[in-house]
């Protein structure tokens, strides 16, 4: 009987997030964390093209720690999918980069998108955990369960 792809993919999640939560035993330094989790989710989950965190700061989108080609270094406010995440506090799931009204084209091999928002340790909004693929539609609610759930753990939460 064959494999449902979805639940193995919660399953790569689960032992993720478990990882993560081992490693960050060690290190309770957020950015740290950030960096760790980037590199662990890009190189285990094959559909990853950009992988990575910007960080809220001075009421800019900064760049942070991330694995994949090049970046945008500050994220035009109140433009694209990281922006919308942020203002709606709430993950975003775009399977068409294109069709995202406002879209910020850092590297235009990124086809579709997930965003989840970075909670801090006071509870305030503090970033958001991007990623992006180079196929239309490469996300799913099982990526954004499993994102939130790691996104968490960078604060302790």
């Amino acid at each position: 009987m064959p494999v449902d792809p979805q639940a193995r993919l919660r399953a790569r999640y689960e032992r993720i997030e478990a990882q993560l939560a081992g490693l960050f035993e060690k290190n309770p330094d957020p950015i740290s964390r950030m960096a760790t989790a980037a590199a662990l989710l890009h190189h285990k989950l094959s559909h990853f093209f950009w992988t990575g965190f910007y960080r809220l700061a001075a009421g800019e989108l900064l760049v942070g720690p991330y694995q994949g080609p090049l970046a945008c270094s500050v994220l035009e406010r109140g433009k694209g999918v990281c922006w919308a995440c942020i203002t709606r506090c709430e993950p975003l799931l775009v399977p068409d980069v294109e069709s995202f009204d406002g879209h910020i084209t850092c590297d235009s091999r990124s086809r579709s998108e997930v965003a989840v928002p970075l909670m801090g340790g006071a509870g305030q909004i503090a970033g958001v955990l991007d990623v992006d693929a180079k196929r239309l539609d490469a996300f799913g609610q099982t990526d954004v369960d499993g994102l939130t759930r790691v996104v968490a753990l960078i604060y302790g939460r």
